[in-house]
């Protein structure tokens, strides 16, 4: 193989970007990064991209002429980093939740023996912070 061939070889399917529907793409983008401690990148064609770190990207795409779908995005944070998040949302004036039907405002889980919440983002996004993967059968 030479220096300008790659191997794009997985053993596994993984997610690599999503894109993000969003009224105002600058604004949705902003705002989950200044959350989960990231920055957004440089426009890609009609995106705007937020690498996730993990191969992963969140492409934020402007929808203006119809309603935006409210979707769920879950964020498997470090537990040294959830505090931060949960002092910027409320930094913001953006309330939280224990539950994903946002009944318990105010306050995080305690699932799987990690720390998790919820929020709106500026579109109605369901978003979700976690420091534990979800335990499944």
């Amino acid at each position: 193989m030479t220096h300008d061939q790659h191997d794009y070889s997985v053993t596994a399917v993984q997610l690599n970007h999503t894109a993000v529907y969003a009224t105002d793409r600058r604004r949705s983008a902003e705002f989950i990064a200044g959350i989960l401690g990231l920055e957004v990148g440089a426009p890609f064609g009609p995106f705007l991209p937020i690498d996730l770190g993990n191969g992963v990207t969140l492409d934020y795409y402007e929808k203006r002429d119809e309603p935006i779908q409210s979707q769920h995005y879950a964020f498997l944070v470090p537990e040294e980093r959830f505090g931060g998040m949960i002092t910027r949302l409320e930094a913001a004036g953006v309330t939280y939740y224990a539950d994903p039907h946002h009944t318990e405002p105010g306050r995080a889980n305690d699932l799987f023996g990690g720390r998790g919440a919820y929020f709106d983002d500026p579109d109605g996004h369901n978003m979700e912070i976690m420091t534990r993967p979800y335990v499944r059968p």
